[in-house]
């Protein structure tokens, strides 16, 4: 399912959704612009390594929020910044525009530090900021279970376009998230072997943290609350 938009209007301009967005498209064009060698440089540098956290995290804790800067391609960084696009200025709304940006690198870390938690031994460097953008998506589902998502649903060979509530889409979201982290980690316990991929964890406990520091940060309001 593709979001398209939000039947939510937006009380004020997000302008710190769209400084987050440009500095995530800002710095994929640098890394685009890298040599191959330049490139798993700069990863080594600002992603979180797992092994390397955990075996300094005072040395290597910047990583936490630097990595949600970094995207691996271009459907990585599309599919981020449409979710952050269609959810983050009505969340930007709830919070006020610096508890947004507090928020969003605290979810961030949050997340990266659940995933690198459960995969402590790996050398695969996390990257994205799939783990901020969930916990977005954690606190839309607080401010606004009723609002009404506009989705793009392909079923097989056809596409649909319907409304759907935004409780069951980000509902079915995090459930998806769930069940397919559980599947890794139990295939990384059977094989003995970190396996790369999608960070599913970190969205999971991205939107968890989304939901838990949504009423400490903002209060729901408006017709959809």
């Amino acid at each position: 399912m593709i979001p398209l938009r939000t039947n939510v209007k937006k009380i004020s301009f997000p302008w710190v959704n769209w400084c987050i967005i440009l500095a995530n498209c800002y710095v994929f064009y640098l890394e685009y612009l890298l040599s191959d060698i330049q490139l798993q440089h700069l990863v080594n540098h600002w992603a979180v390594i797992p092994v390397h956290l955990f075996s300094n995290i005072r040395t290597y804790g910047y990583t936490l929020f630097t990595a949600t800067f970094l995207h691996a391609g271009w459907l990585h960084i599309g599919s981020n910044m449409l979710f952050l696009h269609i959810f983050g200025g009505n969340v930007e709304d709830s919070l006020g525009h610096f508890k947004y940006l507090f928020f969003y690198l605290l979810v961030g870390a949050l997340a990266n530090g659940t995933q690198a938690f459960l995969s402590a031994h790996s050398s695969l460097p996390l990257i994205g900021a799939s783990g901020a953008i969930a916990g977005v998506l954690g606190c839309y589902f607080f401010f606004y279970p009723y609002a009404r998502v506009m989705t793009l649903i392909p079923i097989f060979f056809f596409i649909t376009i319907r409304e759907i509530p935004a409780f069951f889409f980000l509902g079915l979201w995090f459930i998806l998230q769930t069940i397919n982290g559980t599947l890794t980690l139990s295939s990384q316990v059977i094989s003995k072997q970190n396996m790369g991929g999608i960070a599913w964890w970190a969205h999971a406990s991205g939107f968890v943290s989304g939901m838990i520091l949504a009423p400490a940060l903002g209060k729901r309001k408006g017709k959809f609350s």
